[in-house]
């Protein structure tokens, strides 16, 4: 069959995308992708002709300084789509850089399936009206946004959230206490500060002092999950002496969370793992004061943590901008493991949070969706 480009600009979605492609494959064998993505989606066989890294920016200040290199990607991205003419388009999240793209597939009458949806129900709203004129179907990972798409005329169906299939342990606590060398009589903290490179020049200094503060009251140990598309070396210069015995992880990240004490997270999918996997979580979040103050005006929700959106109310802290301290990170921290109760109560609604995702196979029902598009245009 022909080609189908494929955009993944993140770390999460290029391992979504790549589900897909697995899936999709098992239904055409032959099928060939091409776009952008990660080694997820390149063990998958897809053709990638940039990495997520080149994508990987956040916010307006951010956004402007990268402009002429997302600008290249752009249009080699649109030259390759008018050579190889695919079948089809599937873009994952990433809407700054995907729904302008899904204009130029409209004008090229390649159609779109959007996968994961832009958090229009957050902020920016007004990306519906794009999304209604140049996406054939949305595929949502939330079961409360198909309200939203059918008030506005868009087609859209809850494919389930993929985390509900990738998230789960394959170790013991004793075995993976004894591969990285930990004290099974110290509290153990997971340390997730981001999966961008400014995320983690805005995190790791403010959560470092908020280490240092919980080191001095508590029996404790660290260990840092270093995202795939960061640079080790990188990382590292975040990482102050006092803590250079800190394990830095590249794999078993589910374990190194779901035997965790705490899990201290940046705001996004990682949120969501530690709740799928019961461990009590406080989330975070820092950007340039200009990103923030700029967008401050049009968020719409109260809540920044999925978790706590999808729970319609703060079961776990928040602790944004201003609010992202080094006391506050202590101060959370202990609360919580000083108290069964708030343990506890933050367990309870995280398996309501699993009873609410159900038990839809997001990546078979994605690549169903993507061959009755494909089925329907030819």
């Amino acid at each position: 069959m022909n080609s189908i480009l494929i955009i993944a600009g993140e770390n999460s979605g290029e391992k979504y995308g790549a589900d897909l492609v697995h899936q999709f494959k098992k239904i055409q064998p032959h099928a060939n992708f091409f776009g952008i993505g990660g080694k997820h989606m390149a063990e998958e066989g897809v053709s990638l002709l940039f990495s997520i890294k080149d994508l990987a920016v956040i916010g307006i200040a951010e956004v402007v300084s990268h402009l002429p290199r997302i600008k290249k990607i752009f249009n080699r991205i649109k030259k390759e789509t008018i050579k190889r003419q695919p079948v089809a388009a599937v873009l994952i999240d990433s809407p700054d850089f995907n729904l302008r793209l899904a204009k130029t597939l409209k004008k090229l009458s390649i159609p779109v399936l959007y996968y994961i949806s832009p958090t229009v129900w957050a902020w920016r709203k007004g990306r519906l009206k794009t999304i209604k004129k140049t996406v054939e179907k949305m595929l949502l990972i939330f079961p409360f946004e198909e309200n939203i798409y059918k008030e506005n005329g868009i087609p859209a169906v809850y494919v389930g959230h993929p985390l509900k299939e990738r998230v789960g342990i394959s170790i013991s606590k004793e075995e993976f206490f004894l591969k990285y060398r930990l004290d099974p009589q110290k509290i153990l903290i997971s340390l997730l500060p981001g999966s961008r490179r400014n995320e983690i020049k805005h995190h790791m200094p403010i959560l470092v002092k908020g280490l240092q503060k919980i080191k001095k009251e508590f029996n404790v140990q660290f260990v840092l999950l270093q995202a795939e598309n960061i640079d080790k070396i990188f990382l590292s210069n975040f990482i102050p002496p006092s803590f250079e015995n800190m394990n830095v992880l590249t794999e078993d990240s589910y374990e190194a969370i779901a035997f965790s004490d705490v899990a201290l997270s940046s705001c996004g999918t990682a949120n969501l793992e530690a709740a799928l996997l019961e461990t009590p979580l406080i989330s975070f979040y820092h950007i340039s004061p200009l990103t923030f103050h700029l967008g401050i005006k049009f968020i719409k929700i109260n809540n920044y943590s999925i978790v706590n959106i999808l729970s319609e109310k703060k079961i776990i802290p928040e602790l944004i901008q201003r609010h992202f301290s080094p006391e506050n990170i202590f101060q959370e921290t202990k609360k919580i493991l000083y108290s069964e109760v708030v343990r506890s109560e933050m367990i309870t609604h995280f398996k309501r949070i699993k009873d609410i995702l159900g038990e839809e196979i997001a990546s078979q029902n994605a690549a169903k969706e993507l061959k009755r598009l494909i089925s329907n245009k030819e």
